[in-house]
């Protein structure tokens, strides 16, 4: 009974970061306290449902974790397609974070003009 009760506190804590937010901006806020703690897998759990409710902060974080290769495994086009949902809302640092892969050749067909835009 003793291992029972270590295996259902021990996996009560693993998911605690993810029970305590009563709102997006806490769940948002938790994700921030995490990458603080380089917990990026815990970030990208808090992020992905924000971002794919239409929070550009969390889209441009998650294009950020792609991009960087923090918490998932790098790709481009994931980061490409999260900077895109965040600047097409007009969220500035996604605009240009989208306009650079767009230079580079990034996730995308490198575009100088698309870059400017």
């Amino acid at each position: 009974m003793k291992n029972v009760k270590t295996l259902l506190t021990a996996s009560l804590l693993a998911f605690a970061p993810l029970s305590y937010a009563n709102t997006p901006e806490q769940q948002f806020q938790q994700g921030f306290e995490a990458v603080q703690k380089q917990d990026y897998q815990t970030a990208f759990r808090l992020w992905q449902p924000l971002a794919e409710q239409g929070d550009a902060a969390a889209q441009f974080n998650l294009g950020l974790m792609y991009d960087n290769g923090q918490g998932v495994k790098q790709d481009n086009q994931q980061a490409v397609k999260w900077y895109q949902q965040a600047a097409e809302q007009g969220y500035a640092e996604a605009q240009f974070n989208l306009g650079v892969m767009y230079a580079k050749g990034r996730g995308v067909k490198q575009d100088y003009h698309q870059a400017v835009k």
